[in-house]
């Protein structure tokens, strides 16, 4: 296989994870619907941060390492469980303020991007599902002697169609009209997003019980 196939064949296989729904598609929708862009785009650096690391994990075997240690598997899984049905029990009860990191802000600041970023990155690493992911991805796209050239590309290609994918999500959910249906229902939209998230959650637990 050619350097360019298997650049090819690791990109799609990384765009049909992002692309497909999950807690990281909620969490965008949720803050883009809600008009807190900013979050929304610091959100996104967190996701993409968490993709990165767990790329450079796969690539250079830590991860394949990690995934083997089923007594930390365990502990991240059933962590990541929690945080996730946390998240999920605050949009269903309307969570204020800073104890709930997605609750949008009126009026843009600075710290609203810093907030999403800490979320994104602990929804992403919270995820253990992330390891297995990108194990499977190198090992069944990459060849052992792909370069190193090539496995950059591969690194760079995959976090730029991630920033690229949840950029747009974020454009279109944030417009006028998604934001004025939003508006009339929030608080339903809300719950819904948050039984998602705990779902999620549940099953991650669930998975390791």
């Amino acid at each position: 296989m050619s350097e360019l196939a298997t650049i090819l064949a690791a990109l799609a296989l990384y765009a049909a994870a992002v692309i497909s729904p999950g807690p990281n598609f909620t969490l965008i929708s949720r803050l883009a619907m809600a008009g807190a862009r900013s979050a929304a785009v610091g959100a996104m650096a967190g996701l993409a941060i968490g993709a990165t690391v767990y790329s450079v994990l796969a690539m250079t075997g830590l991860a394949l390492v990690v995934s083997r240690l089923g007594w930390l598997m365990t502990a991240v899984q059933i962590a990541g469980g929690c945080y996730l049905i946390y998240l999920g029990i605050l949009m269903w009860f309307g969570g204020e303020g800073e104890a709930d990191p997605t609750h949008a802000q009126p009026q843009p600041r600075p710290r609203d991007a810093i907030r999403g970023l800490r979320v994104g990155l602990l929804v992403e690493l919270s995820n253990p599902k992330g390891i297995a992911f990108f194990v499977s991805i190198y090992a069944v796209a990459i060849p052992i002697d792909t370069s190193l050239w090539a496995k950059g590309v591969i690194l760079a290609g995959g976090v730029s169609f991630e920033i690229a994918w949840y950029g747009l999500l974020t454009l279109l959910l944030s417009s006028p009209p998604v934001r004025a249906v939003y508006r009339c229902l929030a608080r339903w939209i809300d719950r819904l997003i948050g039984t998602v998230l705990a779902a999620f959650g549940a099953r991650l637990i669930a998975e390791r019980l």
